[in-house]
């Protein structure tokens, strides 16, 4: 007998045709009714669950009793309660390395089109504005030759650190758990402390997961210590900034800008940052190109396949957990 699959957001017909080589695949359908309850409804029948934004814990999965695999189309695995996991013994795999490159594209862009006045500049432009040359009210910043601070230099912060240092001949700074020696030899990316890498850095990128530690890592008493010249590009998740002091900080000058991709609470909406034209928000797309979206989604799809046939993924986010 086939096991189950349940998908907790839509997948591709594609990826759907896929799995039903294998398993019998539960997709909820909005024009079914309520998702919620599809979901709880298909649920005890499920060994392996897929997709993405799903808070997923002991209290959404008491009535999961064959589950043995959820696969999460994304990096983070913030959502998930991996203590829990590892207590019923669910394994949990994710989809890193393929978002890489297309997530630090992103996060660039959010460093230049922060410091060029990109999107405000559309806009004023396309308000008819735009009569005669440009007055310095309306300047922008230079990237190039700036010092760029990378708060995670994990792969994501690497292949930023990358685009700057080698694309726009940036001094790169960075902080975080440990030294990142190869990293130093190639690009001569410096350790600091966090207080230092924020004093000196002309744009502060963060790239870390959230955790206990890393929640409000960014608040008032630390946008203190960047410059007013200086910029805040938050693509890791939105709780690592303290809003409401970032909110305060762009207001008051503290800080030149944001560039965000990610929020305390999503989707944003009827926030204060809309109404601040030094801050350039985004609705988190930092994978969200077809190419890289259909590589997460096969990647997640492989994990959750390899799983349940008795192979070890290749992206185990809590290896201790498999018997296999």
């Amino acid at each position: 007998m086939k096991k189950t699959v349940l998908a907790f957001s839509r997948i591709t017909p594609a990826m759907a045709e896929r799995l039903r080589h294998d398993f019998d695949v539960i997709l909820p359908d909005p024009k079914q009714g309520d998702l919620n309850a599809q979901f709880n409804e298909a649920l005890p029948h499920a060994h392996g669950l897929i997709g993405v934004g799903r808070k997923l814990g002991r209290t959404q999965l008491e009535g999961a009793g064959k589950l043995e695999v959820v696969s999460s189309v994304s990096v983070g695995y913030d959502n998930y309660d991996l203590d829990y996991f590892n207590e019923r013994g669910i394994a949990l795999t994710n989809t890193p390395d393929v978002l890489t490159e297309s997530t630090a594209d992103l996060g660039f862009a959010l460093i230049i089109g922060s410091a060029r006045r990109v999107a405000e500049l559309d806009a004023w432009t396309k308000a008819g504005h735009w009569q005669a040359s440009v007055t310095p009210n309306l300047f922008g910043s230079d990237v190039h030759g700036k010092t760029l601070g990378i708060v995670g230099l994990g792969n994501i912060g690497a292949a930023i650190a990358r685009r700057g240092r080698l694309g726009f001949g940036m001094r790169v700074l960075y902080t975080g758990n440990s030294r990142k020696t190869a990293l130093e030899q190639e690009l001569g990316a410096e350790y600091r402390s966090l207080e230092q890498l924020l004093g000196e850095s002309d744009f502060v990128c963060l790239v870390v997961p959230l955790s206990d530690a890393t929640r409000h890592l960014i608040g008032a008493r630390e946008l203190k210590f960047m410059k007013p010249s200086a910029f805040l590009i938050n693509i890791a998740r939105g709780p690592v900034v303290d809003e409401a002091a970032l909110i305060e900080a762009l207001q008051s000058g503290t800080i030149r800008g944001a560039g965000l991709d990610v929020y305390e609470k999503e989707p944003l909406a009827d926030s204060p940052l809309f109404r601040l034209p030094n801050a350039l928000t985004l609705p988190h797309v930092g994978s969200a190109t077809a190419e890289t979206r259909e590589a997460m989604a096969n990647r997640a799809l492989d994990n959750l396949r390899a799983a349940l046939l008795g192979e070890r993924p290749r992206d185990l986010v809590n290896p201790q957990v498999w018997k296999g």
